[in-house]
């Protein structure tokens, strides 16, 4: 495997939305200086190298239309795994993947999306459509009860260091005292670091009227933001995908809009081990 420095990955399955995805990475590979990797996944090693003259075909069509000529690699494996596993071997900045959001036929891949997110460390950009522009400038940060909230912080700093991209913080809604007193921990440790690093942030409260996911996807889209950005929960079980957990539904958004999605660290359980994240 061809080994570059810290390059951006995007899962690549010749389709729409996976050229969309790659003009997200155009845009960003630009800001990070770093090379792009379209990765291909065959179930069979049989089948690698047929594949390699269509990806062959495509990266040159790509680098003549957007002006940024793309590596490629085809693995063999499981989609839920070979994407993160070639992730961490390469060091990856980041994966850009197309999802087909909530529509239609294509309802389920919301769940799909999210096994492939929580298979890496590595973050994750999801994107349906294509970029709006070329910059971003505000980022929606939701802000809810859990304690993984708090690990947000120093990707808040890896954006708004490399983009200078304002923060709105989007506060949760509770009438449990308890949840009420996370929140607000939360907010605390968010804020104390924003102040700290000199980042622009301003917070606004969720109306509470709907599931917090919602509003989440509806502030974004009345308010514009570029990018939301969340943390999947940490060792999310089989039955969060049956009945559909929050970061499903944010990632596979009806607005289209794009999301940055991260798995916490591996829990700390008694006699010292760590509980693995992830499905």
């Amino acid at each position: 495997m061809e080994k570059l420095e810290r390059p951006i990955i995007v899962p690549w399955d010749f389709s729409e939305v996976a050229e969309n995805a790659f003009q997200y990475a155009v845009n960003i590979s630009r800001v990070l200086n770093r090379e792009i990797l379209l990765l291909h996944i065959v179930h069979e090693e049989k089948d690698r190298d047929s594949k390699k003259g269509e990806l062959e075909t495509s990266t040159e069509k790509l680098g003549n239309e957007y002006g940024k000529k793309p590596h490629y690699e085809v693995v063999s494996g499981s989609i839920f795994h070979a994407i993160g596993e070639t992730a961490k071997e390469l060091k990856a900045e980041m994966i850009i993947m197309g999802t087909h959001g909530l529509r239609g036929a294509q309802k389920l891949f919301g769940s799909r999306a999210l096994k492939v997110v929580v298979s890496s460390r590595i973050p994750f950009l999801v994107v349906q459509g294509k970029p709006g522009k070329k910059t971003i400038d505000t980022i929606l940060l939701p802000i809810d009860f859990k304690r993984e909230n708090k690990e947000k912080a120093n990707w808040i700093y890896y954006l708004a260091r490399n983009f200078g991209a304002k923060f709105i913080i989007l506060k949760s809604a509770a009438r449990d005292k308890g949840f009420k007193r996370k929140i607000l921990s939360n907010i605390k440790y968010v804020e104390t670091f924003l102040k700290g690093h000199d980042v622009e942030y301003e917070i606004v409260t969720a109306p509470g009227k709907q599931s917090f996911k919602k509003e989440t996807i509806a502030f974004a889209k009345e308010h514009s933001a570029d990018l939301i950005l969340i943390m999947a929960t940490r060792d999310i079980k089989w039955v969060d995908y049956i009945l559909g957990a929050p970061e499903q539904y944010i990632l596979s958004n009806p607005e289209n809009l794009p999301v940055m999605c991260m798995n916490p660290r591996p829990a700390k359980i008694a006699g010292g081990f760590r509980a693995a994240g992830g499905a």
